[in-house]
């Protein structure tokens, strides 16, 4: 049974004290929460290109075949200017990939191979194993480390401390003579489920496998290398880079009633890795964008400034979606009065991160009172995520969603990023909250400042 959530106008404006928020909004922010949280368009949306397209790796038919998808039903919304404006990504293919322990005991170990990983040779790695916790532990082990397949057992701390492992660690070892690189996933919780993502090289150093195993596997093996035990593995990995392919950013509109050349962006990430099917990294926050728009439309709610949704292509291996939105757009920026982004999961909304200037952060948390219905008025320093970056670069104020996040990184990257892990309340409720921002700081009489 469907939960359902009713809020009076009244239980609005007891929540909301002064009068920073012009009073009109409050019955347009009653009928989006109540509707959106009932919707079940949004969420059937996003059964449907999970279960029928799969992970979307940018370069893949699976990408190609839901942005098709995509466009046909945004036109089918009646969106103006539903297109897709073409960009050049790079295509990594990963392959069949296989690890064996095979010392001490044997035991055949889960694997995905990191976006951008060289193969090994024919007949793949047989080689001892080093295990070490952090660079500095790679170091001290300096000559012992030549010829060996060197293992980065990192306890996650946070991701941007942790994931250093995933994208240096094989140059970080092939310096000192490593003929393959392993990570412990970059995760706090795991059930077998390794984690994939991009990884880079270091033109100094030669290029050598890197791979992630779980996190139960790495911690197994750190426990036989404290004891002394001799490890030894046999990796095979058939991944490879082709040249770059075409791909596209998807955008279409809701054309302002009053001043439609002053944009207010929402968006996320329709590129995914190629496991899983990116049900919260980033399908969620794409479908959240596209149906936020799309309520404000049927509601019959006009306002003064363009809504436009813009779907980015690549932002898990290259990021070339979000600059190429930027160079075409460029003339246009000026103009872009925000641009909002989710990509952290559509778990419980609790308010949006934000960069820009305090005069505008200030009127953003007064609008953010409308979303305390639903828990989600707060707002946080650093709205800065990895496709509204360069926005902000040219000085487009940015935001992005905020959610409960203690459960993302079980999921992110992993083959259990699936539809069934996105609950329907939750989801609905990242849709109106970026509803009711976006429409406030598009219509409301101030243009939002710099």
């Amino acid at each position: 049974m469907l939960k359902y959530v009713r809020i009076s106008i009244v239980s609005i404006f007891c929540l909301i004290s002064g009068r920073s928020i012009p009073e009109d909004y409050l019955l347009d922010t009653q009928k989006i929460i109540t509707i959106s949280i009932n919707d079940s368009t949004a969420y059937k949306r996003l059964s449907y290109l999970c279960d029928t397209f799969g992970p979307r790796l940018s370069g893949s038919r699976n990408l190609e075949k839901a942005l098709d998808w995509i466009i046909s039903e945004m036109k089918a919304d009646g969106f103006s200017k539903p297109r897709g404006e073409r960009v050049r990504v790079p295509t990594w293919i990963r392959g069949d990939e296989s690890l064996q322990l095979i010392l001490p005991f044997k035991k055949n170990l889960s694997i995905l191979g990191l976006g951008g990983s060289v193969a090994t040779p024919k007949g793949g790695i047989k080689a001892e194993v080093i295990v070490g916790s952090s660079f500095e532990e790679l170091d001290e082990q300096g000559k012992k480390v030549r010829g060996k397949i060197v293992l980065f057992n990192a306890p996650f701390t946070t991701y941007g401390e942790t994931v250093q492992y995933r994208y240096k660690g094989a140059s970080a070892a092939a310096k000192y003579g490593a003929i393959a690189s392993l990570i412990r996933s970059v995760g706090p919780w795991s059930m077998n489920t390794p984690h994939t993502g991009g990884m880079g090289y270091d033109k100094n150093h030669p290029k050598i496998p890197h791979a992630a195993i779980t996190m139960e596997d790495a911690m197994m093996l750190g426990r036989l290398h404290d004891r002394g035990e001799r490890i030894v593995m046999d990796l095979r990995m058939n991944a490879r880079s082709v040249a770059d392919r075409w791909s596209r950013n998807v955008i279409a509109e809701l054309p302002g009633s009053e001043i439609p050349d002053e944009i207010v962006v929402l968006g996320g990430h329709i590129d995914s890795w190629d496991v899983g099917q990116g049900a919260h990294d980033d399908g969620g926050g794409c479908v959240a964008a596209w149906q936020a728009v799309k309520l404000i439309k049927d509601l019959g709610l006009r306002p003064k400034r363009t809504l436009r949704i813009v779907l980015w292509t690549n932002e898990e291996n290259g990021g070339r979606g979000n600059m190429s939105y930027r160079n075409e757009h460029l003339s246009e920026l000026k103009n872009h009065i925000l641009a909002i982004e989710s990509d952290g999961g559509v778990f419980n909304p609790r308010g949006f991160g934000f960069t820009g200037s305090d005069e505008a952060r200030d009127m953003l948390t007064s609008i953010s009172r409308l979303l305390l219905p639903i828990d989600a008025n707060l707002i946080f320093k650093g709205g800065r995520a990895a496709d509204v970056a360069p926005l902000n670069d040219e000085g487009v104020p940015v935001m992005s969603l905020k959610v409960d996040g203690s459960k993302y990184f079980w999921y992110h990257h992993t083959n259990a990023d699936t539809f069934d892990k996105v609950d329907f309340i939750e989801f609905n409720r990242c849709v109106a909250a970026m509803a009711i921002m976006g429409y406030v700081v598009a219509d409301m009489d101030d243009r939002l400042p710099r």
